[in-house]
């Protein structure tokens, strides 16, 4: 399954940082897939990252979220590639 991340930066530096040191710091059966960091999250506090990660479910990713959450907040969202919406909203 698809899981699209959203991420509310709470310590910019801290975050770069850690990431420098420990790198992503995935569990096992979770794959990064992108990211992407609003714009105008360079100068202004907390900005947002979304990132598409690959899991079997949104619970995958919880050790993950247990090793970030002091420095960021997330959100999750399953989702579905536009053709596979398209495909399942078809049959209904």
């Amino acid at each position: 399954m698809l899981i699209m991340v959203i991420e509310r930066f709470k310590d910019t530096a801290a975050i770069r940082a850690r990431m420098l040191e420990q790198g992503r710091m995935m569990p096992e059966g979770v794959r990064y897939v992108d990211s992407w960091i609003e714009e105008a999250g360079v100068s202004a506090p907390g900005p947002r990252c979304f990132q598409l990660m690959e899991a079997e479910s949104p619970a995958a990713l919880q050790p993950w979220i247990d090793r970030w959450s002091d420095l960021m907040e997330f959100e999750l969202r399953p989702v579905l590639q536009s053709k596979d919406f398209w495909a399942v909203y078809e049959r209904r």
